[in-house]
């Protein structure tokens, strides 16, 4: 018996052992996530534009630590039947991918629509329904083609336009078949790590004011998809549009009132910028944020806030533009309170002023910032609850760092205790999730991280032209959860190699 067959055995008969008090609800979906120039490769295949990230990984290959690229990863372009194979043997619910901007418009803009990205993404669409998979899209995930950066990127309120354009023609091509839109995955990324700290392509560094601008033209942007999709698709297409936002659970590092400020100032200044407008009953802003910015610019000599304003008809437009709330959450962080200089330079995190650490008790992972913290999504969920009125929930992303082992027994520790932490929150806090989506599908292009790091539940061999693709321990795992909705408390004294 192969060794991973017998993993699975083993999995399914603990559960008959030690039952399950605790059980998912059975309209519940599991699915996993991809990213597309994490995974497709075929960067300028068959009519591709360029994107960020294909010209920061070729003119900067020394800003990824293993100065590798995504020209090929997975080669997913190719290989995307394989990855529908690996769908089909994990029996998830749905498939979370993102679209290629420039691989549907090479140029960014809308005047040229290139038949083989259609082609390609049509493949996979049909592929998936096919074998009963339902596609989760999203439009946007971090690789902005580069014509549209050199207009200014997402600062240039132009591109909630241009944004709007692209969406509109996605949902014509695909939304046939496609019944759940994303439109951003992770805006703090896009904008902090992109247009404030330089972390991520395109690599600016303007905190405190780029990234603010970025957000209100992405926020806009959001608003303007969601809105034509409820215009003039959804009356046929009877589909759901959505954002992802990422999150960290903000945990007081003391009982101090402090403390206890400064990490509901962090959860408001981060996770709040992006929800309160969309979710929030007032709309606009969260209120600490527009008063703490307002009175810092103006004690830095600023003539008006740095954080740009609604309107009062762009507040309207922004608020309920949404069908879901889809979260990507991974770790936590202990949160004090930290005083700032006036004088120091400006920058977002001078604005929510906090200093942010993890316990080093807590189990690390191959990523110095990911540690588990299984109760922090319980919390995560219970404050969003409370916060947006108990809006539906997806988990789009929640995943553990290795550095690809087969046998990757901190994945499954990994997930048993933050699915036990969900099903918590739903069935006794009454959170209201509906899905949950592990990431990733399998290990690939992980940004500026290269290959170093791995989240994958199947192994990818990179130095084999074939990318060939082995499951886990991890793969057997998510699937016997899957199959039987229900995780085992005391798993790793069933299972031992």
């Amino acid at each position: 018996m192969e060794m991973s067959h017998l993993i699975s055995l083993l999995i399914l008969l603990s559960f008959e052992t030690f039952g399950d008090s605790l059980r998912f609800p059975k309209n519940f979906k599991f699915g996993v996530a991809t990213a597309s120039y994490q995974i497709e490769g075929g960067w300028n295949a068959s009519g591709k534009g360029e994107n960020i990230w294909d010209r920061l990984t070729h003119e900067h290959p020394d800003w990824v630590k293993d100065h590798q690229n995504g020209d090929v990863a997975c080669d997913s372009y190719h290989l995307w039947k394989q990855d529908v194979e690996m769908l089909k043997y994990l029996n998830v619910t749905f498939y979370r991918f993102s679209l290629s901007w420039s691989r549907i418009l090479p140029s960014g803009f809308s005047n040229y629509i290139n038949p083989d990205g259609v082609r390609y993404y049509n493949d996979l669409i049909n592929e998936l329904l096919k074998n009963g998979i339902e596609p989760m899209v999203t439009l946007y995930h971090w690789d902005l083609p580069q014509p549209l950066q050199e207009v200014g990127g997402w600062p240039n309120p132009l591109l909630a336009k241009y944004f709007e354009d692209y969406a509109k023609i996605a949902f014509e091509l695909f939304g046939d078949r496609v019944k759940t839109w994303i439109t951003f995955n992770e805006p703090p990324e896009v904008c902090e790590s992109g247009y404030a700290e330089g972390a991520n392509a395109p690599c600016y560094k303007s905190s405190g004011i780029g990234d603010y601008m970025c957000g209100k033209t992405l926020l806009l942007a959001h608003a303007r998809a969601y809105h034509i999709y409820d215009k003039l698709y959804r009356p046929k297409q009877k589909g759901k549009v959505g954002i992802t936002i990422d999150a960290i659970w903000a945990e007081p590092k003391t009982n101090r009132i402090k403390d206890i400020k400064a990490a509901e100032r962090q959860m408001q200044m981060d996770l709040g910028w992006w929800a309160h407008p969309i979710f929030s009953k007032s709309g606009d802003y969260p209120e600490i944020m527009k008063n703490r910015i307002g009175n810092l610019s103006k004690a830095e000599n600023f003539s008006s806030s740095r954080l740009p304003q609604f309107t009062e008809n762009e507040i309207r437009f922004i608020q309920g533009s949404f069908d879901f709330f889809g979260l990507n959450h991974y770790s936590s962080w202990l949160v004090s309170d930290l005083k700032i200089p006036v004088n120091a330079p400006v920058s977002h995190w001078k604005d929510v002023s906090v200093l942010m650490q993890q316990d080093p008790k807590w189990k690390p992972s191959a990523a110095t910032w990911l540690k588990v913290v299984p109760w922090g999504l319980r919390k995560l969920l219970n404050w969003i609850k409370k916060e947006y009125n108990n809006p539906p929930v997806y988990i789009t992303e929640n995943g553990f760092a290795d550095f690809g082992e087969l046998n990757d027994f901190g994945r499954l520790d990994y997930l048993k205790g933050y699915l036990n932490a969900l099903l918590k929150a739903i069935l006794l806090d009454g959170c209201n999730v509906k899905a949950y989506t592990c990431w990733s599908l399998m290990d690939n292009m992980e940004w500026r991280d290269g290959y170093t790091l791995k989240f994958g539940l199947y192994y990818v061999n990179f130095t084999n032209p074939k990318r060939t693709r082995t499951e886990k321990a991890s793969a057997e795992f998510y699937k016997t959860i899957i199959e039987t909705r229900t995780i085992l408390e005391d798993l790793e004294q069933v299972i031992v190699l």
